[in-house]
């Protein structure tokens, strides 16, 4: 082989080394594959979703890491009107998983983000304690969902929660997270979410704000919100509020009076055996649903990410189904939701794995489509070592090929 060929054999090489990835363990679900309906309107264009590096623990079993649809054999005939992306349905009690479609695939969390802030501060704050409203807390998106807080304004720990889950307020989500951050303040709360995450297996989950209007690296998966659910409806309290059907939201005298908010998660009041539920929605999102119900000794939950409103609504979607999830049980599970002492077991191998605690507790000040983190198992070389690979070897094959031609030049002249 001629010198400037085994060059460019050596360049193709190298440039064929830089771009290309280690195989993941397991990928990003195909499009839609968890579609049992027809789209009723094409969807917006997703952000682009991460996937698993290789060699990643799968949290629940191995047949969780199946990026489309995973029920039992004998499992009856799924509903027809499923547009998510990826949910799952769980025994809470038993942990077992009893259906799944895409369980680990990223997605981003909207308002159900609210009930990893709950799991994670509602046993800090004293719900008799009175506390004041400020500036920073009314920070937030301008139309997206909020109790009425008012600067300056008096409520109780209590009143705050009842806003959070009643009608998703923002402003509710930031009170709390200040408060239950410490000296940290909200920073302080959303580094607590993902320590919080961590702990209990949601390897998945992310926290960037604690209200789950969209951070910069947010996401979450419906396994997770599995597990952050468990904690959030094995409390009394977080029961108690979230079968609240209205409240009142006091008077801050002389210049506003006092207001009923409703219950605003119609899966509470019109399904049955329904315990509470959560929804959420953002654009990145698209529809999110975590809802629990209790039939025959059962306590199973639904979870539900990027979802369309038609032809049915995320909550509706979820009910249907929990009434499949109803009808499966007896059946071999999938998987199993983690408990604390699973986690530690598995948490060593990859202790060493960057945290995204510290990340995530940046300041996010005006809330950003979803750009979703690189996954930390692939090692891509930058575009400008690719650049320079192939500048390097642009150059190689010049000044070979101009030697070349100086020796036949002289070759001639002899």
């Amino acid at each position: 082989m001629s010198p400037s060929r085994a060059a460019a054999a050596l360049l193709l090489s190298v440039a064929a080394v830089a771009v290309t990835a280690p195989t993941p363990a397991f990928a990003q679900a195909p499009a839609e594959s968890c579609l049992t309906t027809k789209l009723a309107s094409p969807r917006p264009k997703a952000s682009p979703l991460p996937t698993h590096p290789a060699g990643a623990p799968v949290i629940g079993g191995d047949r969780l890491a199946a990026p489309g649809l995973v029920v039992p054999e004998d499992a009856t005939p799924l509903p027809k009107n499923i547009t998510a992306r990826s949910w799952l349905v769980a025994d809470l009690d038993t942990g077992q998983v009893l259906g799944a479609c895409g369980a680990h695939e990223y997605g981003a969390p909207a308002s159900v983000q609210k009930l990893l802030l709950a799991a994670t501060v509602m046993g800090r704050l004293d719900p008799k304690q009175t506390v004041s409203v400020t500036a920073e807390d009314l920070q937030y998106e301008p139309g997206s969902s909020a109790v009425g807080l008012v600067l300056g304004g008096r409520y109780t720990i209590r009143t705050l929660w009842l806003g959070l889950l009643l009608n998703s307020g923002n402003d509710a989500a930031n009170v709390l997270a200040r408060l239950g951050g410490g000296t940290a303040g909200v920073r302080g709360t959303v580094a607590d979410m993902n320590k919080l995450a961590r702990d209990i297996g949601a390897w998945d989950t992310r926290a960037v704000t604690p209200s789950g209007l969209d951070g910069r690296g947010q996401v979450t998966s419906a396994y997770d919100l599995a597990l952050i659910a468990r904690i959030c409806f094995n409390r009394k309290d977080f029961l108690s509020y979230a079968q609240t059907s209205t409240t009142v939201i006091p008077a801050q005298k002389p210049r506003y009076g006092s207001f009923q908010i409703q219950n605003d998660v119609p899966f509470t009041f019109e399904y049955k055996g329904a315990l509470g539920g959560k929804t959420g929605f953002t654009d990145p999102a698209r529809h999110t649903f975590v809802g629990v119900a209790e039939r025959n000794g059962h306590r199973l939950v639904v979870t539900i990410l990027g979802a369309e409103r038609r032809p049915a609504q995320g909550w509706q979607q979820g009910a249907a189904l929990l009434d499949w999830g109803f009808e499966t049980i007896g059946s071999d599970p999938i998987g199993t939701l983690v408990s604390s002492a699973d986690v530690s077991a598995i948490n060593a191998p990859v202790a060493a794995t960057p945290s995204a605690t510290a990340a995530a507790a940046e300041p996010t000040p005006k809330p950003a489509p979803v750009a979703l983190p690189r996954t930390s198992g692939a090692r891509w070389l930058p575009p400008w070592a690719v650049f320079t690979i192939v500048a390097l070897g642009i150059a190689v094959l010049t000044g070979i090929g101009a030697a070349q031609s100086r020796k036949s030049k002289r070759r001639r002249r002899r």
